[in-house]
C-alpha cells in the first residue's frame, strides 16, 4: 500500500492515477477522515496529560471533599478517553480499509488506457511465425491424439478445469522445469521449492483477496490458510517483518511451486485444455532490491524471460500493460504473449509470462525493510516478481507450434535432453 503522508501531499496525482487505473476510491474521504484523526488523536493527548495529572495530585488532596471531587474529575476525563479512543478505532479501521484499496503509483512511461486493448506491443521474439501446410490442430485434440493429456479423468477426479499429465507431456512438464531452473540458476537465483499454503495475511500483504466473490483463492475452511495463487504469495511473505542490511540486496529467488486458481467467470474458446486451468506449476522469479535497483531488475527479469523462450524458439511478442489492466500492486508489468496456432481459426498470442516492478507497495503491507550501516532507522524495500515458466501455458505454445502435418509432435531441442527423444509420436 502507499504511505498514508505520501497520499495526503499527492492527493491529486492519487485521484488521477485511480482513475487512470479505473479503480474508485474515495480519496476526499480518506483525507477528511485523516484530518478528523489528527484532531481527536490531540485531544485525546491532551485528555490523557490532564487525567494523569489530576491521578497524581489525589494524594494531595487536603479533605476529603477535595480528594472526591478530584476522583470524579478523573473519571469523567477517563470516560471522555474512553469515548475519544472508541471513535479513533473506528475511524482507523476505515481509513486503513481506503488505503489499502488504493493502487499503486504508475510508471510515467505504462502506457494509459481502460483494459488490454490499450496495452502496447514492445518489441517481437527472435523466432519467426511459423508457416504450416496443413491446418494446425490445438492442443485439447493434439493432448487426446498422442495420449499426453486427460481432462475427463481430470474432471472425474476434481471437477472440470483439471487434468492429468500423461507420458511425455510429463516428461516435457519436468523438462521445462530443469530447463527454467538451470538459466536462473545462472542468473545468480537462490532455488527454493514453496509451501502450496499460505497464511491469509501474506496473501493480503502481497495484494491478493483471500475471501469474497471476487476472490480467484482458494480458502480452507476452519483456518486462516489458502491455497496459493503462484509462488510469488510465499516468495513475497519470505521476509515478511524483517528487517535486512542494505549490503545483501538484491535478493533475487526462483520458486517452483504448484499453483491453483479458482478462475471465476473464465469459460469460452480462449480459455479452452490447458490454456486456463484450477492448478498448475510454475516457476518464479521473485527480488527484493534497493529503491533505486528495482527498475534495472524489472528489465532483466524481462530479459530473463525472453531467454527462455527464445531458447525454446517460440515466437512472442512483449506487451507493455496499460493502467486499466494493472493489478493494484504493480508500478509497472511486462507480458510476454506466445503465438499459439490452435487458439481461434488462424491462430492468436496468449500470455505465457509476466513480470511485475512492485516498488515499496508489498513491502508497506508486509513490513519488509532495510538498513543502511551507519544511518538510523529502516526503510521499506522493493519487491518485483516475474514469471520464469507457467507450465500448462508453456505445453500449449509447444504442443501447438511444433506439431508436424503426420500429429506427431517435435520437442524443442533445448528440451531434447530431459525429455529423452526428439520426436513424440502417435501410440500404435
Amino acid at each position: 500500500m502507499l504511505d498514508r503522508k505520501f497520499i495526503l501531499e499527492n492527493i491529486e496525482s492519487i485521484k488521477l492515477n485511480c482513475q487512470n487505473r479505473g479503480v474508485i476510491v474515495d480519496a476526499d474521504c480518506f483525507v477528511a477522515l485523516e484530518t478528523e484523526r489528527k484532531s481527536l488523536q490531540q485531544e485525546l493527548e491532551h485528555l490523557q496529560t490532564e487525567a494523569n495529572t489530576i491521578s497524581k495530585s489525589i494524594g494531595q488532596a487536603k479533605s476529603p471533599e477535595e480528594r472526591d471531587t478530584k476522583k470524579e474529575k478523573g473519571r469523567l476525563l477517563r470516560e471522555k478517553t474512553n469515548e475519544i479512543q472508541t471513535k479513533l478505532n473506528h475511524i482507523e479501521i476505515e481509513l486503513n480499509g481506503i488505503q489499502r484499496s488504493i493502487p499503486n503509483m504508475t510508471h510515467p512511461d505504462a502506457p494509459i488506457g481502460a483494459d488490454d486493448t490499450a496495452n502496447l506491443r514492445r518489441s517481437l521474439g527472435k523466432t519467426p511465425l511459423p508457416t504450416y501446410n496443413f491446418k494446425p490442430l490445438d492442443h485439447v485434440v493434439l493432448g487426446e491424439k498422442l495420449d499426453l493429456i486427460d481432462f475427463e479423468a481430470g474432471a472425474r477426479v476434481a471437477g472440470a478445469g483439471f487434468y492429468f499429465l500423461k507420458n511425455e507431456a510429463v516428461l516435457l512438464e519436468l523438462a521445462l522445469q530443469r530447463y527454467a531452473v538451470e538459466i536462473l540458476l545462472q542468473a545468480g537465483f537462490t532455488l527454493t521449492v514453496t509451501p502450496d499454503l499460505a497464511r491469509n495475511d501474506i496473501l493480503q500483504g502481497t495484494g491478493y483477496i483471500p475471501r469474497g466473490p471476487e476472490t480467484q483463492i482458494y480458502s480452507i475452511d476452519g483456518t486462516d490458510l489458502s491455497l496459493v495463487a503462484t509462488a510469488e504469495i510465499p516468495l513475497g511473505g519470505l521476509l515478511a517483518g524483517q528487517t535486512v542490511d542494505a549490503e545483501v540486496l538484491p535478493l533475487r529467488f526462483c520458486g517452483i511451486s504448484h499453483c491453483f486458481r479458482t478462475e471465476a467467470g473464465a469459460a469460452g474458446r480462449a480459455s479452452r485444455g490447458l490454456y486456463r486451468v484450477h492448478q498448475f506449476t510454475k516457476v518464479e522469479m521473485f527480488a527484493f532490491t534497493l529503491p533505486d535497483q528495482s527498475e534495472t531488475i524489472h528489465h532483466e527479469m524481462l530479459a530473463l524471460e525472453c531467454k527462455i523462450f527464445d531458447g525454446l524458439e517460440i515466437p512472442y511478442q512483449v506487451v507493455d500493460t496499460a493502467t486499466g489492466d494493472l493489478g493494484g500492486p504493480a508500478y509497472r508489468k511486462f507480458d510476454i504473449e506466445a503465438w499459439m496456432p490452435g487458439r481461434g481459426e488462424t491462430g492468436e498470442y496468449g500470455e505465457v509470462t509476466s513480470t511485475s516492478n512492485c516498488t515499496d507497495y508489498q513491502a508497506r503491507r508486509l513490513n519488509t525493510r532495510y538498513k543502511i550501516k551507519g544511518q538510523k532507522g529502516t526503510k521499506f524495500l522493493h519487491t518485483l516478481n516475474g514469471t520464469a515458466i507457467a507450465i500448462s501455458r508453456a505445453l500449449v505454445a509447444i504442443l501447438e507450434l511444433y506439431q508436424q502435418k503426420d500429429g506427431s509432435v517435435v520437442v524443442p531441442n533445448v528440451l531434447q535432453p530431459f525429455v529423452g527423444k526428439d520426436v513424440i509420436r502417435r501410440k500404435e
